[in-house]
């Protein structure tokens, strides 16, 4: 029963869609805000080639060197992120150049395989990497197993994140002061809401969290370091926000109904089932995503129709009040 097709996936959708959910989680906060966000890839991939680095180099226990490099691939993916939040908040640079400009920077012909081949981070698999946290036996339990009880910490993390994110932003006072300010800037300035530090602070949380998305990559997913790990699994994120309403809770059904995607191919190559080229379709799952997402953002009136925030890739200047 645990090695049927449906719970096969259902289980691998949600280690494969962890990353996903990680780096949607961070786009939404930022677009909450009014700041989109295109450089998610290249931040993804300086927080897994960092977060491997870290995990090669620090000589201590799994547990501790683990917890440090996830640090380390959030602070590696605010540091980014801090670049793209500078140009379009305080320069007032377009979103949309400046994301992409800073995916190609940062991305797989940038810094991170630079970094990468730099270090020799491709010699080695990892040191320590994320394995299930409960018993083998909970594992084997039909059907809620392998579903439930088959992931790592990350997994688990990113459901409580889920959660958070939630409440933060229908329950709390910086919640609604966040929606506030990605859809109607001038007038939470008028209430006194720092409109710049809202954004600010939501960017750089925003590349935090696809610094640990990348670094899952690195230290659960593939524990090893090449070029273009993530695979365009930015792109991916950020059209996961669009579809899921800017809502955390759709964000997580979305990542892992991509997640599934990832490994429905090699599922049906092992099983001896032929849909058609289902290997080529998800391999370009990343760059139709990218198509969407720049049409879907380039369309005003999509946008309204979709919700995004109304303030969405607008700058916003107090003097023009």
């Amino acid at each position: 029963m645990n090695h049927s097709l449906v719970v096969v996936l259902i289980a691998s959708g949600i280690g494969y869609g962890t990353p996903l959910l990680y780096a949607s989680l961070g786009e939404l906060l930022a677009e909450r805000s009014g700041v989109l966000n295109l450089g998610v890839e290249g931040m993804m991939l300086m927080g897994a080639v960092t977060g491997f680095w870290a995990v090669q180099r620090f000589h201590a226990s799994a547990g501790v060197a683990l917890a440090a490099a996830i640090g380390i691939a959030a602070l590696a993916g605010a540091a980014t992120s801090l670049i793209h939040a500078f140009l379009v908040i305080t320069l007032r640079a377009s979103q949309i150049v400046s994301g992409l400009a800073l995916t190609i920077f940062a991305g797989a012909a940038g810094l991170s395989s630079y970094f990468g081949n730099d270090f020799n981070l491709a010699a080695n698999p990892a040191r320590h990497t994320f394995h299930a946290v409960f018993p083998a036996d909970w594992q084997r339990w039909p059907i809620v197993g392998p579903i439930v009880f088959g992931h790592n910490v990350l997994v688990y993390v990113s459901w409580g994140l889920v959660v958070l994110v939630w409440l933060y932003l229908t329950r709390t006072r910086p919640g609604l002061n966040l929606r506030a300010v990605g859809d109607a800037p001038a007038a939470a300035d008028a209430m006194g809401i720092n409109v710049a530090a809202y954004r600010y602070a939501h960017t750089l949380i925003g590349g935090a969290l696809a610094g640990i998305a990348g670094a899952t990559f690195t230290l659960a997913i593939n524990p090893q370091w090449f070029d273009n790990i993530t695979g365009g699994a930015g792109w991916i994120a950020i059209a996961l926000v669009i579809f899921a309403f800017w809502r955390p809770e759709l964000c997580l059904v979305g990542a892992y109904f991509f997640g599934a995607l990832q490994d429905l191919a090699p599922e049906l190559q092992a099983r001896e089932i032929h849909l058609g080229p289902t290997v080529l379709w998800t391999n370009a799952l990343p760059y139709l995503m990218t198509i969407v997402v720049l049409v879907l953002v380039s369309a005003g009136s999509t946008r309204r129709w979709l919700g995004a925030p109304a303030a969405l890739g607008t700058p916003y200047v107090r003097e023009e009040r």
